[in-house]
């Protein structure tokens, strides 16, 4: 579950927060003021995160040895990104939101 948290909030909750996400695989997102500031996640979707944004890189690359993208490809593979983005982001809030 991601739950959006205030910086007052993390600095009293610190303990409970480290254990919702090493034992429930909770997510949190740390705001100042309103704005989104950082994220505590499990590590293991860190390194998860990381491992598609490696993937997706290496697969542009790929895509690249033969010379540099068209303008068709450039803007497909950035609609593609952009796309897979917001529904990652849309998916968490609205997971987020029905748990409540």
């Amino acid at each position: 579950m991601t739950e959006k948290v205030s910086t007052l909030d993390v600095r009293q909750r610190i303990g409970d927060m480290l254990n919702r996400v090493a034992l429930r695989q909770d997510e949190f997102i740390i705001e100042r003021k309103g704005k989104a500031l950082a994220a505590l996640v499990p590590v293991k979707r860190l390194e998860q995160m990381r491992r598609a944004a490696r993937e997706g890189f290496l697969k542009v690359l790929d895509l690249q040895k033969g010379g540099a993208l068209d303008d068709d490809m450039a803007m497909t593979l950035s609609l593609e990104a952009q796309k897979w983005a917001r529904g990652r982001a849309n998916a968490r809030t609205v997971k987020g939101r029905s748990r409540r």
